[in-house]
């Protein structure tokens, strides 16, 4: 009888396939899985009884926002008691390559959000993802190169295009990035400065990623009016750069624009069915989360924080800025009036001290505690605030969330912090999905709806994300793959975070291992750092 570190007892195993599961073993030794076995035949120095416990890969967390929720916590316990074991992070703007000057502008936090403070010890990607492996992590990570940061070091915050030689640079630096391991090109493009990129600058910059075999990833220039023609100019971009692309959260804005959402997934598949490699993620609630400035219009954000703000204070044009919020436009995604309602509109965070009893309020109370209009409110908090005023927006359907569920080409994400309900997290309101989203998909969505079978949303929180961004050896439950395992009760797991009280840690999940540590036993954490870089295919194998 063989014997290993570790042996994880009589489990119904979902490997990632896709496939039944079926009763077994896993052996662990060091950091891989050594041998998988439905009769036993070895025994483990450390044993865990899972008899009656679902046990599968480590969960991906498709769009992670946790690149400064894990400097000040790198237990990851929101996500950790969900099972993910890999934050991939960088959505659109990514924590390198940063210029000096970016690094000046924001010395103790890149984001700028004053309740994360640390010193910016980095300057590329690369070593911003040593940083966090030294800094200690429970979680694997990974990140894509985005767009906005591209542009920030090359050109600022300027609405215009690039010149030949800026152009060169951000192509230069992006594939830099590539080489230290980003997993592909990110894009989001309906925020200020990626706002400001033509569909040919996007292009010249995939190209280059694409010689890495990296994925081109985006959110879409709209998900409201403009939402069809936003996933061409996404297609148009993977034809032309000959690149694999995917849609970030997908989702469709608005009353008006839910019927848009058939139509989406009808062209997708044809593109799929053509042989392109087209997919999508997505998040299980009916309201996203972004900052309030995106009530505002792009060409008000030129010039940086600063200059919007100074638009703000001027009298003249803030009339302006007013009169285009209540104007639809095809050439901004306009989220006061995707909102519908300000009643629509949940104020989750401030960095202001004296903005913060607003938290968790809605507009519509906002406004009236104030006695200025709601336009007013939204200008006067944002020139009020010390950093991005945090804002949960209602405007998605429910029906739309179902049908996104059961597409065997979405994977899934929570577009979130990992955080837990203590010391310096409990001076926001986040959304309800940095808590909750993947319990809820498994409690809510499979158990209870029975939308997917268990096995194949397995599959696509698994091997189906890790294939998308070409990572090696993660994603299954086979042998020689890194022993990122999660064990928990399929009818127990749930999510209890709302938007009200959001603070609130899922439960179902029993034990959690990264890279062959146990760093959750028994529903608990055990303080274990054991997390490391995910690197995409371009990487040199050389560190920074």
């Amino acid at each position: 009888m063989s014997k290993h570190d570790l042996v994880i007892r009589g489990g119904t195993i979902y490997d990632g396939s896709g496939n039944p599961p079926f009763i077994g073993d896993i052996a662990i030794d060091g950091q891989k899985i050594t041998v998988i076995g439905t009769h036993g035949g070895f025994e483990g120095e450390t044993e865990v009884d899972a008899t009656g416990l679902a046990v599968a890969p480590g969960f991906i967390n498709m769009l992670s926002w946790a690149v400064e929720s894990l400097i000040a916590d790198g237990r990851s316990q929101g996500d950790i008691r969900q099972g993910v074991t890999l934050e991939v992070v960088g959505e659109g703007f990514s924590m390198g390559p940063l210029s000096e000057k970016m690094k000046a502008e924001n010395p103790n936090g890149i984001l700028g959000n004053k309740d994360f403070q640390y010193k910016v010890d980095w300057t590329t990607l690369g070593e911003y993802l040593d940083f966090m492996v030294h800094h200690g992590i429970s979680c694997n990570i990974a990140s894509f190169v985005g767009t906005a940061t591209l542009r920030a070091y090359t050109i600022g915050y300027s609405d215009r295009p690039p010149t030949e030689s800026e152009l060169a640079k951000m192509c230069e630096l992006a594939e830099e990035a590539m080489h230290e391991g980003a997993v592909g090109l990110s894009s989001a493009l309906i925020y200020p400065p990626a706002s400001y990129a033509k569909t040919d600058e996007l292009i010249a910059i995939a190209k280059a990623v694409s010689k890495y075999n990296g994925l081109y990833i985006t959110h879409l220039r709209s998900e409201a009016d403009q939402f069809l023609e936003a996933i061409d100019e996404m297609l148009t971009i993977s034809r032309e750069a000959k690149i694999r692309a995917e849609i970030y959260h997908l989702k469709v804005s608005g009353r008006e624009n839910w019927p848009k959402m058939d139509e989406a997934i009808r062209v997708v598949e044809a593109a799929r069915a053509a042989g392109e490699e087209i997919t999508a993620d997505m998040y299980m609630y009916p309201a996203g989360g972004t900052g309030l400035e995106a009530c505002i219009p792009s060409w008000a954000h030129d010039g940086g924080t600063s200059a919007l703000k100074a638009r703000l204070r001027d009298p003249e044009t803030r009339q302006r800025i007013k009169k285009d919020m209540n104007t639809p436009s095809a050439t901004w995604e306009n989220m006061w009036l995707k909102a519908g309602t300000p009643d629509n509109i949940l104020l989750a965070e401030f960095a202001n001290e004296e903005l913060k009893p607003f938290m968790g309020k809605r507009l519509t109370e906002v406004a009236a505690i104030r006695g200025t209009s709601p336009e007013d409110t939204i200008m006067d908090l944002i020139a009020e605030d010390e950093g991005r005023v945090s804002t949960i927006y209602f405007m998605m359907s429910e029906d739309n969330i179902r049908k996104q569920v059961a597409l065997p080409w979405v994977s899934f994400c929570s577009d979130a912090e990992s955080m837990s309900p203590e010391g310096v997290f409990l001076k926001s309101n986040p959304h309800p999905r940095a808590y909750g989203n993947f319990a809820r998909l498994l409690g809510h969505y499979v158990r209870d709806e029975r939308l997917v079978p268990l096995e194949e949303v397995v599959r696509r929180l698994t091997s189906f994300p890790a294939k998308t961004l070409r990572i090696v050896d993660r994603g299954s439950l086979a042998a020689g793959y890194f022993a990122d395992v999660v064990i928990f009760d399929p009818a127990k797991v749930q999510d209890y975070a709302t938007f009200e009280a959001p603070q609130q840690f899922a439960t179902g999940m029993v034990h959690v291992f990264v890279n062959g540590a146990q760093v959750l036993k028994n529903g608990e954490h055990t303080g274990a750092l054991p997390g490391q870089v995910v690197r995409g295919p371009g990487w040199t194998g050389k560190k920074n």
